[in-house]
């Protein structure tokens, strides 16, 4: 199923071809896969996946369509639907070689959004689910920016991701990152998506947890509390951090949010602990 090269999948994802980053453990206990955010790749989720080695799992990742090393036009999603398409075709993969070992899906920002999609059309497949810094319910940026005649060509704010200024400084310099404007297709599909993702279906007794900082300004808490309200989760675990911004897993307190998340993976998949 696919071709592998080195530490990568190609895959034939819904757009053509679809890389996907796998981080083997040499026994692993249980399965990771990990959903990045817009306008990154899962390069940069190399340190998230190394703590979860560690802990005894299999990691994969794959970067999106139209991101990092995958086909498409730059940014560009059209369906998030087929997206998830995507994510749950590395997440087949990576069960071929360990189909009776629980899955957990980890979505950070516009990869939170996909991930809880995912547990919503594939709850089943599922151990646990977390979400780091999810964009769900009222996105405002959204709304502002489809709202002009021409979206700006302004890239993310580097100052929103971390109080650690080096990681502002490497996401400018990633050749790998997309440095330019929205699109408006992905905008637009992205408020389908989530228009989807209110009207369910809940995600019951699926563990879920949830990390956000609270000083998140590309994210902020407060739009994102009334999207994860209405997952109707009952086991769901809320940790926000004061002070922290967006890009939690690369925040001044990266460790502490790293061992909540790696703690609540190993709980959920007892059974293979």
């Amino acid at each position: 199923m696919g071709e592998q090269v080195g530490d990568w999948w190609k895959l034939d994802g819904h757009a053509g071809e679809l890389r996907v980053r796998v981080w083997p453990s040499a026994r692993p206990k249980r399965l990771v896969l990990i959903c990045h955010g817009y306008g990154e790749h899962i390069g940069r989720y190399e340190h998230v996946a190394a703590a979860l080695v560690e802990g005894g799992a299999t990691v994969c990742g794959p970067d999106h369509v139209g991101h990092g090393r995958s086909a498409g036009e730059r940014v560009v999603i059209a369906d998030y639907e087929a997206v998830v398409d995507d994510v749950r075709l590395a997440a087949e993969r990576v069960r071929v070689e360990h189909p009776d070992l629980p899955l957990v899906v980890i979505g950070h920002s516009m990869g939170g959004t996909i991930a809880t999609r995912y547990a919503q059309r594939h709850r089943p497949d599922l151990a646990g689910l977390v979400l780091s810094g999810p964009v769900l319910g009222r996105f405002e940026t959204i709304e502002q920016l489809l709202a002009l005649p021409e979206i700006p060509d302004i890239p993310i704010d580097i100052d929103t991701l971390s109080r650690d200024p080096e990681v502002g400084a490497a996401y400018a310099a990633d050749e790998l990152v997309w440095h330019g404007p929205f699109r408006r297709p992905t905008l637009l599909a992205w408020q389908r998506v989530l228009d989807d993702i209110a009207a369910g279906p809940a995600l019951g007794d699926l563990p879920v947890l949830w990390v956000h900082g609270e000083d998140d300004p590309l994210v902020p808490l407060a739009g994102t509390r009334a999207g994860i309200a209405g997952l109707g989760a009952s086991r769901l675990v809320e940790r926000t951090y004061p002070g922290a911004r967006h890009e939690l897993f690369n925040e001044i307190n990266a460790d502490e949010v790293l061992a909540e998340v790696t703690a609540f993976v190993e709980r959920v998949t007892p059974a293979a602990s």
